[in-house]
């Protein structure tokens, strides 16, 4: 049994150790940056409907970056080693090196089309899809590639 000035010790330390972890807490939160959109345009939504069953063949997948390179003798295209979930490696080709140097994306989640047919690009089959995003900044075009929590396992399908 604790004497009772144990307990009060116990419990002054508690307090004091209390403050100093929300402090800690605090500062380890990331700092939400306000990003200024009101000069970005987005292409106007499309007019023509998709029939749902039309819809519901895209294959949409969360993929893992295993490798991401460069293609030689291009300029824009990036060549991706994913990990699908399938227990195979799957290459596509992204024509974003515009805005992506290979190693931010080595590691990262990304979403993917995967049921489309291979397309060869420089020599090489692409078998599917990164999905970006892109918007217009002051005339100039941006893309982000839809990254997703790495919480989310490779191959996990999308609906």
């Amino acid at each position: 049994m604790k004497s009772q000035g144990a307990a009060k010790n116990e419990a002054n330390n508690a307090a004091q150790t209390a403050p100093a972890a929300e402090k800690a807490a605090e500062e380890a939160a990331p700092v939400k940056v306000e990003i200024d959109f009101s000069k970005v345009e987005v292409e106007p939504l499309f007019e023509d409907m998709v029939d749902f069953d039309t819809f519901s063949k895209s294959d949409f997948r969360a993929v893992k970056v295993k490798e991401c390179e460069a293609v030689p003798k291009s300029k824009k295209l990036l060549k991706f080693v994913l990990d699908d979930g399938s227990g195979e490696d799957r290459v596509i080709l992204s024509g974003i090196h515009d805005y992506y140097e290979p190693e931010e994306l080595v590691g990262k989640t990304l979403i993917a089309i995967v049921n489309l047919p291979p397309r060869k690009m420089m020599g090489i089959d692409s078998c599917g899809m990164i999905i970006s995003a892109t918007h217009l900044v002051e005339g100039r075009e941006g893309l982000n590639v839809l990254m997703v929590d790495d919480k989310i396992p490779a191959g996990a399908k999308l609906y």
